[in-house]
């Protein structure tokens, strides 16, 4: 059975090459996609045939992409492997575009992603020639069916001058009103308050709005999205999982939180996906999510009954977490709800919720500073993503990562981060397998003296208490001793060893 009722959208019916056809050089084009869910897969890898056989006829073909975030290799992959994008935002976790990005042949803009619906719309990322987004299905009054993931899309179907639609018939019909589509935001002086009070809260509708004037092609696909399998835990895992419960049981006995906790925040993650594993014995109930995305964890906790109601923009599950829920979706589809994320993203929603925020990080230095996205202060891994948009607004903001990597070679607990993402005064909670360390109203000093005793690697801790007492003794100032030419070194160190994250 088609999955377009709409007879006007049904007679636009064509190719992936034909639809891909309408893309030239120079254009922008605007993706469906998050995290690897809902983002299209016949018409990007149309594209870059087309692409590649431009090259070989010596003609440029390359174009500027955004999406909502990553994606998959249909379209990333497939991409940036024919050299055809030159500009990509706000976020990339595909291997092939991050050499290209890193070696400075494609241009990246490592955006929050909250930031980047209201900047489309005020037009200073320049005019959206196309839209290709991916849908389960299409209305008779035109109105779209969402898939698994929102992202962008509302944005990109308002703003694009042109819209290519694939209809995806893997997706599962039951998605049809699991959305939460709001349409009331506004650029300033018009702008008003999200009428966001609770996770479970609806405040739009289900379906996208696309006129259909704008739609030159549809193309009816049958592909499944392309999530990565989750590693089971490892000890660090688990042991990261189990102080951040125990620290928040102790929250819980002063007083600090309900005991239903607060709306979680989860990136995505083996390690996050732990930490909610570990919430499945832990002694909390009545949980909710106000998130980005919902991987397995989540999905296991609504499973049991610990988790009440999960809000988010897309899914992130392993292969077999996606059957799983393809199978049994009418059994969740009241408890998940997927939102753009212009609002899953809010920060002034993320704030008025109390959201306990759980990101990772690639190393954090003594004085609580985070760096989530880059190598040696200059090559980037993915980018930021959402964790800005929920650390700096959270009622807790809390980064996770182990306390070494690269074998125990490299240190995530460093003097000074080479590239700070996010700055001290937005990091309140610090964990590693070794420990936590809250650092909730503390000066740097005592700020430093947690992080070394409670999360560095005993390895380590040495070679950092070394230092901080030798900045202590010849910094310029005392609020936040530092040396500034050892800043690098203690990098540097680990690079030389043959070491790399």
């Amino acid at each position: 059975m088609s999955r377009i009722a709409h007879p006007g959208l049904a007679a636009k019916v064509t190719t992936a090459e034909h639809a891909a056809s309408f893309i030239a050089d120079g254009m922008t084009v605007g993706m469906s996609g998050f995290t690897g869910s809902g983002y299209p897969k016949a018409v990007p890898t149309a594209l870059a045939a087309q692409i590649e056989a431009e090259h070989a006829a010596g003609k440029p073909m390359r174009l500027k992409v955004w999406t909502g975030a990553s994606t998959g290799p249909e379209l990333d992959g497939a991409l940036a492997r024919v050299d055809g994008i030159s500009a990509r935002l706000p976020y990339n976790s595909d291997p092939i575009a991050r050499e290209k990005i890193n070696a400075g042949t494609m241009d990246y803009v490592d955006l929050h992603l909250s930031q980047v619906a209201p900047l489309a719309w005020e037009g200073f990322l320049g005019a959206l020639d196309v839209a290709v987004v991916e849908v389960a299905g299409i209305r008779a009054d035109g109105s779209l069916i969402p898939s698994t993931s929102v992202g962008n899309n509302k944005t990109w179907l308002d703003v694009a001058k042109r819209v290519i639609l694939e209809v995806n018939s893997w997706q599962n019909p039951a998605l049809e009103g699991m959305h939460d589509i709001y349409y009331g935001t506004a650029l300033p002086p018009n702008r008003v308050p999200i009428p966001l009070a609770a996770p479970d809260q609806r405040i739009g509708q289900p379906t996208l709005r696309c006129d259909p004037h704008k739609v030159i092609a549809v193309v009816e696909t049958n592909a499944p999205d392309r999530n990565l399998p989750f590693a089971a835990p490892d000890a660090s895992a688990v042991a990261i999982a189990q102080h951040l419960i125990e620290f928040f049981r102790h929250e819980v006995g002063k007083g600090r939180l309900p005991p239903s906790l607060l709306p979680l925040q989860s990136g995505v993650g083996n390690i996050a996906n732990a930490v909610l594993a570990g919430l499945l014995t832990a002694p909390f109930e009545n949980l909710t999510a106000y998130t980005e995305v919902l991987q397995d964890g989540m999905l296991d906790l609504l499973a049991a009954g610990k988790l009440r109601m999960a809000s988010c923009t897309a899914f992130s599950l392993s292969p077999a977490a996606a059957e799983r829920l393809n199978q049994d979706l009418d059994r969740f589809r009241d408890r998940i709800l997927l939102r753009s994320q212009e609002i899953s993203n809010h920060p002034e929603v993320v704030r008025r919720l109390g959201c306990l925020a759980m990101n990772g990080m690639i190393e954090a230095d003594l004085y609580g500073n985070v760096n989530s996205t880059h190598v040696m202060g200059s090559r980037i891994q993915n980018g930021i993503g959402g964790s800005g948009d929920f650390a700096r607004n959270a009622y807790i903001s809390i980064f996770l990562s182990p306390s070494t990597a690269k074998g125990g070679t490299i240190s995530a607990i460093v003097p000074h981060v080479s590239h700070v993402d996010h700055i001290a005064q937005d990091v309140q909670i610090v964990v590693t397998e070794q420990g936590l360390a809250d650092l909730r109203g503390l000066a740097p000093r005592k700020r430093a003296e947690q992080v070394i005793e409670r999360c560095a690697h005993p390895s380590f801790r040495p070679m950092l208490r070394d230092y901080y007492e030798r900045a202590r003794a010849g910094s310029y100032g005392q609020q936040t001793p530092m040396l500034p030419g050892e800043a690098l070194a203690w990098h540097q160190r680990f690079l030389d060893t043959g070491s790399m994250l």
